[in-house]
């Protein structure tokens, strides 16, 4: 079982070891890449009568699936408006529903197969780092007023009564939006899926894929599978196995890290069992975990490999700056994880061809967006709904290479210094 060790394969309820694929398989649909978008797909076909095949290289939720903040919210990696700008008003509004359904699937999901060890807790505060209480009320009332949303306005003494930072200014509190353990919610989809009948190989790395005619097939080191259809559903992890797909994103970075022990220094700062976001473009994400006892703190991307040890003292200097009287809380562990962004910053769902379908690029916001888009691909492989073409103006659009790497890092420094000086103009 291969996990980077993180807070979540430490706390990881259940064990179960699946075997490689070793000889030939016939299903409907085959799966390439066992993270939410593709056990949430596999899930759906497998309700929907499907016999369905998962292919995972290394271990189920081994990538950003399975080490991330844990956050589920409505909302894409980027704006609203930008959304309106590339595909209209009237799609950007249905996609916003469609993310917010997303978030609600995962929450039913754990309430139906009563996934306890997911310790879904409600409540999500985005707060802002400089005054602008008119702009949260604004969003505020339009999100009631589009999709019957709501949102608390906390003022700053309601922000900082419970996040004791001078930092903090005006906040929203999301009360249908949670907070999860992501690793555990994976493995129980793994566990329902195999309940339902289907298949799922682990260290089953894809070496080969004929997709010609209507016979699919997919080859790992030991093993075939033939299917009508298949689903790429591999994120920031994705090899070279198909070409036009590793094209249309770029893996980017981020760091965890978890602290020892230590709940009444933690309270001392964070009174909210609330997942915290700031404002920034790349900013701190934290919530308090292991029933308060320790603080989850995650933020900072890199276009490439980083020294962890180092990302961690930068976190480290984010959370002393933001909580001067947790300067004596000590890390205990911290991991990095690759995550897939498109160039458009939206996730890539769709059919490439006849029985080939794509459902990945879910950085920055994927708990919800994973399930949403399974949700969608499963039904337009059933026959079921053409929901899945609303995100046909995100293709699988270039995303740039070396050169996009180096255009995405500029445009995070960017936007660092935009938020810096917008702070201290504050």
């Amino acid at each position: 079982m291969t996990y980077p060790d993180s807070y979540y394969r430490r706390t990881m309820a259940d064990h179960t070891v699946r075997p490689s694929l070793a000889g030939n398989v016939d299903c409907d649909t085959v799966i390439i890449g066992g993270g939410l978008a593709g056990l949430t797909t596999a899930l759906q076909l497998a309700r929907g009568g499907q016999a369905v095949a998962v292919l995972e290289a290394e271990s189920i939720g081994f990538g950003a699936s399975g080490r991330n903040g844990g956050f589920v919210s409505p909302g894409y990696a980027t704006g609203s408006a930008e959304i309106a700008r590339i595909a209209g008003e009237d799609a950007a509004r249905r996609l916003h529903l469609l993310s917010i359904e997303g978030m609600d699937f995962v929450r039913e999901t754990i309430e139906a197969l009563a996934i306890r060890d997911a310790l879904p807790t409600r409540g999500i505060t985005s707060v802002l780092r400089y005054a602008d209480g008119a702009s949260m009320k604004a969003h505020a009332e339009k999100m009631r007023r589009l999709y019957d949303y709501e949102l608390d306005y906390l003022d700053r003494d309601q922000v900082r009564s419970v996040l004791k930072s001078d930092r903090y200014f005006q906040a929203l509190r999301d009360r249908r939006a949670f907070h999860m353990h992501p690793l555990n919610y994976l493995r129980a989809l793994a566990g329902e899926i195999e309940r339902l009948g289907g298949l799922i190989y682990e260290s089953s790395a894809v070496t080969k894929v004929v997709l010609d005619g209507a016979e699919k097939r997919v080859l790992t080191e030991s093993g075939e599978v033939r299917a009508r259809t298949v689903v790429f559903t591999t994120g920031g992890y994705t090899g070279s196995l198909h070409g036009r797909l590793k094209r249309a994103f770029l893996p980017i970075a981020t760091y965890v890290m978890v602290s020892e022990e230590a709940p009444d220094l933690i309270a001392s700062a964070i009174a909210t069992a609330d997942a915290i976001g700031d404002n920034r473009r790349a900013g701190d994400y934290y919530r308090v975990v292991d029933g308060g006892k320790r603080l989850l703190w995650g933020g900072r991307i890199t276009t490439r490999a980083a020294s962890t040890d180092a990302l961690v003292r930068e976190l480290r200097a984010e959370m002393v700056g933001t909580y001067p009287q947790l300067s004596g809380l000590k890390t205990e562990l911290a991991w990095s994880g690759l995550m897939s962004y498109a160039r458009h910053l939206m996730p890539q769902i769709g059919q490439m061809s006849p029985g080939v379908w794509y459902c990945t690029a879910f950085g920055g916001h994927g708990l919800n967006t994973t399930a949403i888009g399974g949700k969608v691909v499963a039904e337009g492989i059933l026959g079921q709904s053409e929901r899945y073409k609303f995100y046909q103006p995100f293709g699988l659009v270039w995303a740039g290479g070396l050169a996009g790497l180096a255009v995405a890092q500029l445009t995070y420094w960017k936007l660092q210094a935009q938020d810096w000086w917008r702070e201290r103009a504050a």
